[in-house]
């Protein structure tokens, strides 16, 4: 209990800081669908254990887990277990946390509920913070990675996806402060590219959807059954209104 509420704690301070930061770029809004789409929950889980778990752990889901979005022991073994020997066991990583607090400056926090963080007021979705993140970062020489982030300014942590989307620069320019116009604000202007990666924008833009739905799943993975669920209910509750409006009527009919 106490591992899952440092964890709800870690990925809340993410959002948090980027509050803090007085950042007003908005969110863009990630596509909800495809948290019900099993193909893109399969990618987004591919792209997770490569690309995400060498330094994030995922530490409340087993692997295991992965069963639900169609997948089989096998090939969860073969193709996504690369820090753990059994299936039931948790998606933790080997990455010391005194090493990565000296090479990043924090430890990279659990990401089993980062999606489903508290919404930032006029922001949006916590899943809309991690898409709009994973795709807003930029060269930036005066940091010591080498990299900032529009909606996590002076983040720490480098883009490890870089190969595949490419490396960009964010252009600036320089603005009156709407709330004190004797002082000026850099507002961002746009993205410039330096060098192509692997992927295309477009297909860069459909990687990280895919990787933040199953973040999202990851974060409550009984969600698909649990809206089943509801709709059934909800059928029944209307059919039993039915039932008993008619029950009511025929109680009362002779009744002057």
């Amino acid at each position: 209990m106490k591992k899952l509420i440092l964890s709800m704690l870690a990925s809340l301070a993410l959002v948090s800081g980027v509050q803090a930061a007085g950042g007003g770029v908005a969110w863009d809004k990630f596509p909800t669908e495809r948290v019900t789409d099993v193909a893109a929950l399969q990618r987004g889980a591919k792209t997770f254990v490569n690309y995400c778990l060498n330094c994030h752990a995922a530490a409340f889901l087993r692997y295991n887990r992965l069963r639900d979005i169609g997948l089989s022991e096998e090939q969860i073994k073969d193709n996504l277990m690369f820090a753990a020997d059994k299936v039931g066991d948790t998606m933790t990583v080997a990455l010391d946390p005194k090493e990565a607090k000296a090479w990043f400056g924090a430890v990279p926090p659990d990401l089993t509920l980062i999606a489903r963080s508290r919404s930032a007021p006029g922001q949006g979705s916590g899943a809309d913070y991690v898409y709009t993140y994973l795709r807003t970062y930029y060269r930036d020489g005066t940091k010591a990675s080498g990299w900032n982030n529009l909606v996590f300014p002076s983040v720490g942590m480098p883009h490890a996806m870089w190969e595949l989307q490419g490396q960009q620069r964010a252009v600036f320019a320089d603005e009156k402060d709407p709330h004190d116009p004797s002082k000026t604000v850099q507002v961002f202007k746009n993205f410039e590219p330096i060098t192509a990666g692997t992927l295309s924008p477009a297909e860069y833009t459909e990687t990280v959807a895919d990787l933040v739905a199953f973040l999202q799943w990851m974060g409550e993975p009984n969600q698909g059954s649990r809206v089943r669920l509801g709709v059934w209910v909800l059928i029944f509750l209307a059919i039993f209104t039915v039932i008993a409006w008619r029950l009511n009527a025929a109680f009362w009919k002779d009744v002057k």
